[in-house]
């Protein structure tokens, strides 16, 4: 598999498309453990590496720190170097240094890991400044618990001035985590895309199929079911159909790709690291089927046009 590029400062390439892990012990919006069971995720996670994908995203807080354990175990099953993401979440009662120091160390200990290859502030939240949290990252990385470090719903001032922090000490920002898919192009208009592309920071898309919305699966007569039925209006579900359908088409002539392949192959087409969940085997192939080949520039042009009028509000 070629599909490979840098990240930052962490020694090893990663997979163009990596698996991001929210749904790995999330019980509330996921159903995990009702809906799919763990034996489903191990099939995902062995599904994911034999495809040649290495690159795991979590966080303390999926699954109350149940994914970062779920990974651990599965890790010491196979023999692929991985290269494993999480990160902290500045809850408004962790206010010392020694409170973010703590929780990259228990992330450590469930993820069975001396040193994690990217740290990533989970969200900008008050009240704590972000330059505190920044200097801490910095401090991690100084210090070794870390290889790379990110950000992750940073908007486009709060990401200039963590770069700037750690310009000052000489440590590159790697990445910026958002939301980023053909339904959900804010990043494009409020100036988070320009920052990244200014300053070399990675963006890493999380929630690049928007949530199963560019599957083709969902239409307005057939929503998707939980939590997500009231996250997208049918008004949303109406206006996506000629997008799924040119998804359709440009899948098939590609041999039979997709909707899904194409819409993550989109994202990595503009530069960005799509990170789509998995609970089975099934996505995790269909995922996979992403890599190893490119759209067009007027395949891209075309699902720009479509796409163009659907960011969510």
């Amino acid at each position: 598999m070629k599909d490979y590029t840098n990240l930052g400062t962490i020694s090893q390439k990663i997979s163009w498309l990596g698996i991001g892990t929210w749904a790995w012990g999330d019980r509330r919006f996921w159903g995990y453990g009702t809906d799919y069971s763990l034996k489903d995720v191990e099939e995902a996670f062995f599904t994911t590496v034999s495809s040649g994908i290495n690159f795991i995203d979590t966080a303390e807080v999926y699954g109350g720190g149940l994914s970062e354990k779920i990974i651990a175990s599965l890790m010491e099953k196979v023999q692929t170097p991985l290269v494993i993401a999480t990160k902290f979440f500045p809850f408004p009662w962790r206010v010392r240094a020694k409170d973010f120091r703590k929780a990259l160390l228990n992330s450590l200990k469930r993820l069975r890991l001396e040193r994690v290859h990217l740290y990533q502030i989970h969200w900008p939240f008050p009240p704590v400044p972000i330059e505190k949290w920044v200097s801490c990252l910095a401090d991690a990385y100084e210090e070794g618990l870390v290889e790379a470090v990110g950000v992750s719903n940073y908007n486009a001032d709060q990401l200039q001035r963590a770069h700037d922090v750690l310009v000052r000490r000489n440590i590159p920002l790697t990445s910026n985590q958002v939301p980023y898919s053909l339904i959900n192009r804010k990043i494009e208009q409020n100036g988070v895309f320009r920052v990244c592309q200014e300053r070399k920071i990675q963006i890493i898309a999380y929630s690049p199929i928007g949530q199963g919305l560019l599957t083709g699966k969902y239409s307005e007569q057939r929503p998707p079911s939980g939590v997500r039925r009231f996250l997208y209006s049918k008004q949303l579900l109406r206006k996506i159909q000629p997008l799924q359908e040119k998804l359709k088409e440009i899948g098939e002539a590609h041999g039979g790709k997709t909707p899904a392949q194409v819409a993550l192959n989109w994202v990595i087409c503009k530069g960005a690291i799509p990170i789509p969940g998995a609970k089975n085997a099934r996505q995790a192939e269909e995922n996979a089927g992403a890599l190893n080949w490119r759209l067009t520039p007027e395949e891209v042009s075309a699902l720009d046009q479509l796409s163009s009028h659907l960011t969510s509000s």
